[in-house]
């Protein structure tokens, strides 16, 4: 394995649950056979995006990150996998408007928008980003998933999740599990709907938000 591959254990446990919310939810917004244009914000190493491209083969991917390391990861993958609906990894500081990204996606261009453990272990201003982002990027009646630990009307379960928290703040002030109220708040700012949540193993859960027909 060479060495710019970086290979997460959490991204190995967490790509199948995540995949099977995924295989319910995009055939029930888009019907089965859509075509398909996706978009992962801070894909890291890579691993989700190519396992989901294989098992959603009219999905076209297009992989994102900020670090030079992940960057270099996802093109391993990608060129290991030999996918044909995977692009080249963009380079995507979320916490920027789309008019100061150094990687150009076309407004309403994306039916689809993935970010897996991201906005608990970055500023608050990434959370703001990534739903504006969305906002944008979007087509009327696309989708977002996001993954992760997330509080719920101010209450944070179980106490691994409240360690967890405490764990993260203790390493950087900035960064802590989101209440998805405060989610919801910057959805609707950005003309998105909080549409469904689903449990997930290790006290995660995926929620599903919805592009409305207004900004």
């Amino acid at each position: 394995m060479s060495e710019a591959k970086v290979v997460e254990k959490a991204a190995e446990n967490n790509k199948e649950p995540i995949f099977k919310v995924l295989e319910k939810v995009i055939p029930e917004k888009f019907g089965a056979d859509a075509s398909l244009s996706a978009l992962e914000i801070s894909s890291g190493s890579g691993q989700h995006v190519v396992y989901f491209a294989e098992r959603f083969p009219k999905i076209s991917f297009q992989p994102s990150d900020i670090e030079d390391r992940c960057i270099k990861s996802i093109k391993e993958y990608i060129s290991e996998t030999k996918l044909e609906n995977v692009k080249q990894p963009l380079v995507i500081d979320i916490s920027k408007p789309l008019s100061e990204w150094s990687s150009t996606v076309a407004e309403k261009s994306v039916d689809v928008i993935i970010n897996i453990n991201m906005v608990h272990i970055t500023p608050w201003e990434c959370a703001e980003g990534l739903f504006a982002a969305a906002g944008k990027l979007l087509k009327v009646g696309g989708i977002m998933a996001t993954y992760g630990p997330y509080a719920i009307h101010g209450e944070i379960t179980p106490e691994s999740n409240v360690s967890f928290n405490e764990s993260l703040k203790a390493k950087n002030a900035e960064w802590g599990l989101r209440d998805i109220d405060d989610l919801e708040k910057e959805a609707k700012k950005n003309g998105l709907t909080f549409d469904a949540m689903f449990d997930m193993p290790a006290n995660n859960k995926t929620l599903i938000w919805v592009k409305s027909d207004s900004e």
